[in-house]
């Protein structure tokens, strides 16, 4: 009679579900989700901070280069302009402190604003190589002789 009254237990057990383990399943789950957020937020941080620091030197560069100015204009009064030969030689001098270069140098008609275009690459800590881009930074430096006042358009 015991055998029976514990075999019926357990059959009546057994049609019931258990619940045992769902709740280590959801903390798991819940866990890759936040350790992706994660990062994903640290990554996309990083990639910003390239960005911004790629703007920066590319606007350093832009700076230096509107820094080399064409002397015999100058000297034969046709105004100031950039020597447009030296320019992306002064940029890639000043980016390869760096460890980066000068991609395109664009000059205006007059010659007197210089964009310089620099790109970097940007390795991700986190994603691998699920994230990894070129990340390009612009900048530009308009030559200014004899500033009075603000220039307004």
């Amino acid at each position: 009679m015991r055998v029976l009254s514990g075999l019926r237990r357990g059959l009546r057990a057994g049609r019931r579900r258990s619940d045992r383990g769902a709740v280590a399943l959801f903390v798991a789950i819940c866990a890759a989700y936040l350790v992706l957020v994660i990062a994903l937020v640290i990554d996309a941080g990083g990639r910003l901070r390239v960005a911004e620091r790629t703007d920066a030197y590319a606007q350093e560069a832009a700076r230096v280069g509107g820094q080399q100015l064409d002397q015999a204009a100058v000297l034969q009064g046709k105004g100031f302009k950039v020597q447009q030969a030296y320019v992306k030689q002064a940029a890639d001098a000043y980016l390869g402190l760096y460890g980066l270069h000068a991609g395109v140098v664009e000059f205006s008609g007059d010659g007197k604003v210089v964009t310089v275009t620099v790109q970097a690459d940007y390795r991700p800590v986190l994603l691998g190589a699920l994230g990894e881009r070129k990340v390009t930074g612009k900048g530009s430096a308009t030559l200014v002789h004899g500033v009075e006042k603000a220039e307004t358009d």
